[in-house]
């Protein structure tokens, strides 16, 4: 099996004030909260999604990106 490149930096964007801030993921847990720098909202995952990288991020948290459940 080879191994994965998974990628850690994820840009993550408020849907409150549209502040932009480029984060790096856990790997070895998932995010549920995430405060965002600019206006302070905290955020959530959406309905369906493991985390708020999943939610709001440009790149899924490594566990999905490794094929894996999140968070079971």
């Amino acid at each position: 099996m080879a191994d994965l490149k998974l990628t850690l930096e994820s840009t993550i964007t408020c849907p409150e004030c549209g502040h932009v801030a480029v984060e790096t993921m856990p790997t070895d847990a998932c995010q549920w909260f995430y405060e965002c720098k600019s206006c302070g909202a905290v955020l959530k995952p959406k309905p369906g999604d493991c985390c708020v990288y999943c939610s709001y991020g440009t790149v899924p948290c490594p566990p999905i990106q490794a094929g894996n459940s999140c968070c079971g």
